[in-house]
């Protein structure tokens, strides 16, 4: 069985928005919606499960339209617990077997490709991350203030969701983190690789950026836009 794990309790306070920016509405319905309808319409996904505040459980399930939905989990004090929330209560009906895909409410133009080549790779792995290529040269700074050296991009990637995992073996990888050193985690990915897990890269898409800052919201505007053409 293959569950995709919803990340939307974030309060998107770098938008500088009333409200969190997966729940504004873009091209007739909420930003949430594009990647809850991928994973709904998506043949390889079982289950839904959703990390979401209460005040917004009522918005959420106005927009979900499938028996694919399991249940909403209790957001965390940082992303990670989040994330450690929501496989709690996935254990709940799952098998440890089972493979969890995580992915952000506010990254909506993930691709029902990538989803597959994500859950395909995480059962020959021990999970599945995809990746895009460093354009730029980058540089190390030891101070912050100065050049120190400089970095291989070949070697080097940035990383994106959804990332998907064998659900047993990330419970745990989070499990040992608890309760301090899980603060400390930024990626989804580096729960599994502390613990040694064979995480997989893949290759990621460029359209399937998150949406952080309104710079990010004009890119989607401007995709949104051209789709309709």
């Amino acid at each position: 069985m293959n569950i995709a794990l919803i990340l939307s309790g974030g309060q998107g306070t770098r938008f500088c928005s009333d409200i969190p920016k997966q729940y504004i509405t873009i091209g007739g319905k909420p930003i949430i919606s594009y990647c809850l309808e991928t994973m709904t319409n998506h043949s390889m996904i079982d289950c839904i499960q959703i990390v979401s505040d209460n005040k917004w459980h009522d918005f959420i399930l106005n927009e979900l339209h499938t028996d694919k939905f399991k249940g909403f989990s209790k957001p965390g004090k940082t992303r990670q617990l989040s994330i450690y929330n929501g496989l709690i209560d996935i254990l709940k009906y799952a098998d440890e077997s089972d493979c969890v895909l995580i992915h952000d409410a506010a990254r909506p133009l993930v691709s029902d490709e990538l989803v597959s080549r994500c859950i395909e790779t995480a059962y020959k792995h021990d999970g599945a991350l995809p990746v895009l290529p460093m354009k730029d040269t980058l540089y190390y700074s030891e101070d912050v203030k100065t050049i120190s050296s400089l970095l291989s991009r070949e070697k080097i990637f940035a990383g994106q969701a959804p990332e998907a995992f064998n659900l047993g073996k990330y419970f745990k990888a989070n499990y040992d983190l608890m309760p301090d050193r899980i603060l400390e985690i930024n990626g989804s990915s580096e729960p599994a690789v502390i613990a040694g897990m064979d995480i997989a890269i893949i290759e990621g898409e460029e359209s399937n950026f998150k949406i952080t800052t309104k710079a990010d919201m004009d890119q989607f505007l401007i995709l949104k836009g051209s789709d309709n053409k």
